[in-house]
């Protein structure tokens, strides 16, 4: 499990594999001055809603893995991270699309966030 800290008012676990995908296209549009919504599902324990958040390259974010290798990327998933992101809801967390990653098979999808908690 990785975690995403938002500006030292929260923090958010995602599986180590969602969280690299999340990164570069967090990544991309903040390098492009683009603030946008950031939106996902909550896990169970903090009230099975949703969170959402605004993103802007002013403020700070921490992006801390938990596993020592860095995951493998699917072109095809940053995509449509990406599309959910260019719209007026934002980014949203979807399901990586199935079929191979450089011949090699894809690890699940998307894990639900399981804190929704601020820190």
């Amino acid at each position: 499990m990785g975690k995403f800290a938002y500006d030292k008012a929260l923090s958010v676990d995602f599986d180590d594999r969602t969280l690299a995908h999340l990164q570069i296209v967090i990544g991309m549009k903040l390098r492009r001055g683009e603030s946008f919504y950031f939106s996902w599902k909550d896990d169970h324990a903090v009230g099975d809603g949703r969170t959402a958040i605004w993103l802007h390259p002013s403020i700070p974010l921490v992006y801390k893995y938990y596993g020592s290798r860095l995951p493998r990327i699917n072109p095809e998933w940053v995509r449509a991270l990406e599309m959910t992101a260019n719209t007026n809801i934002g980014l949203q967390v979807v399901d990586e699309p199935a079929g191979p990653v450089g011949g090699a098979g894809t690890a699940p999808g998307a894990a639900p966030v399981t804190n929704g908690a601020a820190s």
